[in-house]
């Protein structure tokens, strides 16, 4: 019996044993079987629209495509294709692969170059980059399994000026929490979203107007213009209000006379304006004072996020003018226009987005592009903003917008296109050409809304004259409004809505016709001939009047060849289109050798090294023969220096030399006639060429 119950008590401890071990075996397996799910995403994904700071993807095969864009070398911009940027790497090839993406800080400039079949561009600047490594997952870092893009797709209904979303409509909650958390800080943290739903009753304040208030509202208006009459008459006494702005403008701490509330006609188009105004109902009388009452001043809890006007996506900065010239009342109607924008614009997540600088002396950021996400909040924030005083300093402003404001730390969201809006009272106390040249070479629309304009015997104390007309990039007066007054500025409160939503028209601040240096080449051997030369020259005329040239636009180089080489014109020597064809005509034939790789690399120090920055590098070379030095390596060093390069051959010219110059696709970039005068057929095709290439690279 006793070896029985030992055998007994055996036999259930190894029962035990194994079910246990059994057990322990299955719920091991299960372990590993939960293993991390990768999200597979298609060759034309671009890392900018995946929200994820750091994700681990599975790119299909064939993805090494000329079609699928990419820009940069080891630090691709966030517009590349993410898996064809993998390959340009080397992580993955053609047959696809699991890759690692990690979200770093955009850069001033993107080397282009050739590696593992794939071509990258160069790229002036963009706000967001990425790097591409192994698909391993790195220690201490949760991968989420699936991305989250960028785009919205809720449907939405019309009501008034904003888009609000119907049903449950899903938002976007930005926070400052990173995902996925990695052990250590990482670089830069980009915003990532969650999913809550919101009523939409509550995302769009709409402004309300009853006839009460509206006769409150004309009676004010009367019985304050009368005071504002004799307050300016007091005021000037028997002085010009000519001279009372001069010293204005030079002693900061009086303000501007204020001009009688008459009511006049804006400059430029008075129909388009009319036309544009018809749609706009003020919500608030444009002649309270603006100060809040202090039970006002109580802080309130925001509203909730709203998803704002989808057919209006831009990020948007206001520039407000504190100066002293404006004068507090001004500052007041201001704001009030502000505050009327914000409305009409309906702000939102996937809808406009605003922020506002404001600038004296010195500017400063009252709130970024992700401080608010509904016109209700937006409103009552403008209402607070205290008047900085100082100068007029606009150039100083924009400049600072440039370099701080549409930063992804700031909500820039990066496919949105960038916008500034400046408001000026006056005229500026300093240069605003330079800034804005450079805003606009760095993707930034820029708009100028002037009030008062300098009258004519005021222009003389203007430091920059016609400032407006060297600020925006076009002079249509699409880009510029001006307003008589600061009383009539609700007159273009919906025109400018319009404008700035206008996105098919945002592209002006970069064209193809006019953001590049273009330099061209010109082969002048013994085997050209001046008859032929002279057909060349033409041709290189009949290409540069197509272009918009000016010191702000695109400019032209010229650099002749035989075994030498000659500096014809350096871009900064013409700054007119009819100089620039002038200066082609007088260019001498010279008669030699033919050393084309010396000619591109003299090109590459003499023209393009002094380039202005953000400007397109584009080299356009002629040649009827084979060269007599090697053209391969010189071209090749060009294209990592970001030249674009086309290359014209006629007669003799040699084609596997004519493709070594040539930028990738050759076939895009490299072009073939009999003789010479056949050029004139290129000329067209040329052009298309370079303004498709253009098309295909991001705008912000």
């Amino acid at each position: 019996a006793l070896l029985t119950m030992k055998a007994t008590a055996i036999a259930t401890f190894f029962g035990v044993f194994l079910t246990c071990t059994y057990t322990a075996k299955e719920a091991t397996k299960k372990t590993k079987k939960a293993k991390l799910y990768v999200p597979q995403i298609d060759c034309d994904v671009r890392a900018g629209k995946i929200i994820n700071p750091e994700f681990i993807a599975k790119c299909p095969p064939g993805c090494q495509d000329v079609k699928y864009r990419v820009y940069g070398t080891d630090i691709y911009a966030s517009f590349s294709s993410v898996c064809n940027a993998a390959i340009h790497s080397g992580i993955i090839d053609n047959t696809g692969g699991k890759i690692l993406v990690q979200k770093v800080a955009g850069h001033s400039g993107y080397r282009g170059s050739f590696s593992n079949g794939v071509r990258s561009l160069s790229l002036p600047r963009w706000r967001e980059s990425f790097l591409v490594s192994e698909g391993k997952p790195r220690k201490g870092v949760t991968y989420p399994s699936t991305l989250e893009y960028s785009s919205s797709k809720s449907t939405t209904v019309k009501s008034g000026n904003v888009n609000v979303p119907t049903g449950d409509a899903v938002r976007k909650e930005y926070r400052t929490t990173p995902v996925p958390t990695p052990a250590t800080p990482m670089a830069t943290t980009t915003p990532t979203p969650t999913t809550t739903t919101t009523d939409p009753s509550t995302t769009v304040p709409q402004p309300t107007t009853t006839p009460a208030a509206t006769r409150t509202t004309a009676a004010a208006a009367k019985t304050r213009s009368g005071l504002h009459r004799v307050r300016d008459m007091a005021f000037r006494g028997t002085s010009t209000s000519a001279s009372n702005r001069n010293i204005l403008r030079h002693n900061t701490g009086v303000q501007r006379q204020e001009p009688v509330a008459t009511f006049q006609r804006a400059a430029g188009s008075p129909a388009q304006l009319a036309m544009e105004t018809d749609s706009w109902k003020p919500g608030l009388s444009l002649y309270d004072t603006g100060f809040s009452s202090k039970e006002e001043l109580n802080p309130k809890p925001l509203e909730p996020i709203s998803q704002g006007n989808q057919n209006c996506k831009v990020d948007l900065s206001f520039l407000m003018d504190g100066s002293w010239s404006i004068g507090k009342r001004r500052f007041q109607l201001q704001k009030r226009f502000l505050g009327n924008m914000a409305q009409a614009l309906g702000i939102g997540i996937t809808g406009p987005l605003m922020g506002i600088v404001q600038y004296g002396d010195d500017p400063s950021t009252e709130f970024n592009l992700k401080t608010y996400a509904n016109s209700k909040d937006l409103r009552n924030a403008i209402e607070k903003i205290q008047q900085k005083g100082g100068l007029s300093n606009v150039g100083k402003a924009l400049s600072f917008v440039n370099k701080n404001f549409f930063l992804d730390a700031n909500g820039n969201r990066g496919g949105a296109p960038n916008v500034v809006v400046v408001m000026v009272d006056g005229w500026p106390t300093d240069r605003v050409e330079e800034a804005s040249r450079l805003a606009r070479e760095s993707g930034i629309n820029i708009f100028f809304v002037t009030v008062e304009a300098a009258a004519q015997s005021e222009k003389q104390n203007v430091i920059e004259p016609n400032f407006v007309d060297k600020a925006v990039c076009r002079t249509n007066g699409f880009y510029s409004i001006n307003v008589p007054s600061w009383f009539s500025l609700h007159k273009v409160v919906q025109p400018l809505v319009k404008r700035v939503c206008d996105t098919d028209r945002l592209a002006c601040s970069k064209t193809c016709l006019n953001s590049a240096d273009i330099g061209f080449v010109i082969d002048g051997s013994s085997s050209v001939g001046t008859g032929n030369f002279r057909t060349v020259l033409q041709f290189v005329a009949n290409i540069s009047k197509e272009f918009e040239i000016s010191d702000t636009d695109t400019r032209i180089g010229a650099v002749q060849y035989t075994y030498e080489q000659r500096l014809e014109f350096s871009f900064d020597k013409h700054s007119t289109k009819q100089d620039v064809l002038n200066a082609i005509k007088r260019i001498s034939y010279w008669s030699g050798g033919t050393s084309t790789g010396a000619a591109i690399s003299y090109a590459s120090e003499q023209l393009f090294s002094k380039s202005k920055p953000n400007k397109r590098k584009i080299m356009i070379l002629i040649t009827d023969g084979r060269s007599y030095d090697d053209v391969s390596m010189p071209a090749m060093a060009a294209h990592q220096n970001g030249v674009i390069a086309y290359s014209i051959g006629v007669a003799w010219a040699a084609p596997d030399e004519l493709e070594a110059i040539a930028s990738d696709p050759a076939k895009e970039h490299s072009f073939f006639v009999d003789e010479f005068d056949n050029l004139y057929r290129y000329v067209n095709q040329l052009i298309q060429n370079i303004c498709t290439e253009f098309n295909s690279q991001p705008r912000n």
